[in-house]
């Protein structure tokens, strides 16, 4: 699956095996969208949003018309990860990224966090993410809300704003884009908002368009389809205000000794109940 370090197939299963446990209540009930790689990572890849025909029977799904688009009419089956068996199918199917969405099964109109994604431009990298996450911190401090930050397992980062609280996609819309909009006028050599690809170069795109119905962002715990398997990891505030670099990137053997050695440190993204400040 990963020829430049020889990482195969038998152990991205072996991975999600292991990491199951604690992966898997971060994707139950959520939509997932396959991110698909036959052939491994230097070969083509599709992403999956219809769960495939030949699923095994125990393989649940969940249907949503036009995967969350509004005015979308198709009905699209999604995978549903409930047990470590189902992450090891996906795993199976040469899945190398796991996508959720932001929405449960049971209530997929309210979203249970607001996301930050933090994308970097070149040569701005993960260093600057960890700046502009501290910054965010700060300010969701203020706001007495609590974020959790995670690696991209790619060049980025994010930030998770637990909610599990009813609340709407608008709302958490709304209040991602005025965070990072406060961001970027405070701190406009770093920051930027706008996707646009003149605007991005040595700044940290905030993506607050990730909070929408129809989006999805790499699932905690997942590999990443790199030269190497990475993959999208938790990290502690202390990590973040270090800024190395090298700490910060962790392969599938790194991930499972932090969980051994630590737990679950995205845990409280589950539980904690927290509400969104009204704006204006």
């Amino acid at each position: 699956m990963y020829p430049a370090s020889g990482f195969t197939k038998g152990q991205v299963i072996e991975y999600y095996a292991k990491i199951a446990p604690v992966m898997v209540p971060h994707v139950a009930g959520r939509p997932i969208t396959l991110k698909r790689y036959p052939n491994g990572v230097d070969s083509q890849f599709f992403y999956e949003k219809n769960c495939p025909k030949h699923r095994p029977e125990w393989m649940q799904t969940v249907e949503i018309s036009g995967g969350g688009r509004p005015g979308k009419g198709d009905i699209i089956g999604y995978c549903l990860v409930e047990e470590p068996a189902a992450l090891v199918w996906t795993a199976n199917m040469a899945s190398l990224e796991i996508h959720p969405g932001l929405a449960v099964k049971d209530d997929i109109e309210s979203p249970t966090l607001v996301v930050f994604d933090l994308d970097p431009g070149p040569p701005a990298g993960i260093v600057e993410c960890c700046t502009v996450a501290l910054w965010l911190r700060e300010a969701l401090d203020k706001l007495g809300l609590q974020g959790f930050p995670k690696t991209s397992g790619s060049k980025g980062m994010q930030v998770y704003v637990p909610v599990n609280t009813p609340t709407t996609f608008e709302a958490t819309r709304d209040f991602s884009l005025a965070i990072a909009q406060l961001m970027e006028r405070v701190h406009p050599e770093m920051v930027v908002t706008s996707q646009s690809k003149e605007l991005r170069p040595k700044k940290v795109l905030i993506d607050w368009s990730q909070n929408a119905r129809h989006k999805t962002t790499i699932g905690v715990y997942s590999l990443r389809a790199r030269e190497a398997p990475t993959a999208s990891t938790p990290i502690t505030w202390d990590e973040v205000e270090k800024a190395d670099p090298d700490a910060l990137r962790f392969e599938a053997a790194d991930v499972l000794h932090r969980v051994e050695e630590h737990g679950d440190l995205f845990q409280p993204v589950l539980q904690l109940r927290q509400q969104l400040p009204a704006l204006g």
